[in-house]
């Protein structure tokens, strides 16, 4: 049977990669936090490859705590203690040959191997933070720090489910069907997942703490957005063609 992952493809801005998923995963209670930030320091922390990627002019950096489960290879068990973990992602987004995507500042996770197989597979920048999370009857908990200079603490909840358009800034910002990644010898990837569309939900945050993007000069943030579950997944990395 067909991963659920590809229950739905009519979505997708550019067909199937030809060669096939090798990891399969689960994002639930996925929160979107998008603020407005200058292009000018984007530009300044990716590299040159990448187009800064905007909507009417206007750049964007997004913090998206949510939870992971069943991670594993394609014809891999999921392992318990390693499978589900917590994840919490710094991102902003970025063009390249065509296909826009996503290009993560860091991402943080609780499980040391997963952080190794991550850095050293795919090239991202996965840190091993100290998380909790919990969904007490809808309401999510959710606390990350990474080091006493970054740390998020909110609570959140879904509102009212939402079918933005088309040509919408909520679908600009989470339709997404790959992401970019340079390795330490500066190697340009780009790695390709698999999803159906969006559940989107408007949703209610209260954040406690934040310190993650003390490095930015922020604008205006938009409408929180909010997903309770999808299937995902991954393709290998593709290398890209050198400049």
């Amino acid at each position: 049977m067909p991963h659920p992952a590809l229950a739905q493809t009519d979505h997708r801005p550019w067909p199937l990669p030809k060669s096939p998923w090798i990891m399969k995963q689960q994002w639930r209670d996925l929160l979107f936090l998008h603020w407005e930030v200058d292009p000018a320091e984007l530009r300044a922390r990716i590299p040159e490859k990448f187009q800064i990627d905007t909507y009417q002019g206007k750049a964007y950096i997004a913090l998206v705590p949510f939870d992971m489960k069943g991670v594993t290879g394609r014809l891999c068990p999921s392992v318990p203690g390693f499978s589900d973990f917590p994840e919490f992602n710094v991102r902003t987004y970025v063009t390249c040959e065509g296909k826009p995507g996503v290009w993560f500042f860091s991402l943080d996770i609780t499980n040391s191997l997963a952080v190794w197989a991550a850095q050293n597979l795919f090239h991202l920048a996965y840190r091993k933070a100290r998380m909790t999370y919990q969904n007490d009857k809808g309401k999510v908990s959710y606390t990350s720090t990474y080091s006493a200079q970054e740390h998020f603490s909110a609570e959140y909840k879904p509102l009212k489910r939402i079918s933005p358009p088309e040509d919408s800034l909520d679908r600009w910002l989470t339709e997404r069907y790959c992401l970019y990644t340079t390795s330490k010898n500066g190697t340009h990837f780009r790695g390709e997942i698999q999803h159906p569309q969006w559940d989107l939900h408007t949703a209610e945050v209260t954040i406690s703490e934040n310190t993650m993007l003390d490095g930015f000069t922020l604008g205006e943030m938009t409408t929180p957005l909010f997903c309770p579950s999808l299937d995902v997944v991954v393709y290998p990395l593709t290398k890209l063609q050198k400049d």
